[in-house]
């Protein structure tokens, strides 16, 4: 199983920007194109990775809305997928920590990148002018 310094090497190795937060095996990484960090957490054999995408509140047509997320996730998504966690629509991946390497490391923050480059717009026409 990769430790703790294996996905710090990774995340040096990818020459992003990141913070360590705690000695639970919790990092942010900084992206200021994505305007929110990637959480990435180590949770037993798992690697976490989430992201903030959009809140809900202001949100109109939230039918439309889910079914644009699903589309996405059916068609756009390697990695990773959208979700809702309390008010906020997320971008999350999970990868078996045994196995990782850098190269699946960099996928997924190159997958979430890509993601929220292309997606966020679409979801914003979402919003209700307020």
């Amino acid at each position: 199983m990769r430790s703790r310094e294996d996905i710090e090497s990774y995340l040096a190795r990818a020459e992003v920007q990141y913070e360590v937060v705690g000695e639970d095996g919790m990092w942010l990484v900084h992206d200021s194109s994505l305007g929110e960090n990637i959480a990435i957490k180590m949770a037993g054999p798992l690697l976490l990775f989430r992201v903030k995408v959009l809140a809900l509140s202001g949100v109109g047509n939230e039918a439309a809305l889910f079914e644009e997320l699903l589309r996405l996730n059916a068609t756009d998504l390697v990695h990773g997928s959208y979700g809702i966690s309390e008010d906020a629509i997320v971008l999350t991946c999970t990868l078996e920590a045994e196995n990782l390497d850098y190269n699946e490391l960099q996928a997924v923050l190159d997958d979430f990148s890509l993601a929220l480059a292309n997606h966020y717009e679409k979801l914003t026409k979402f919003r209700v002018a307020t």
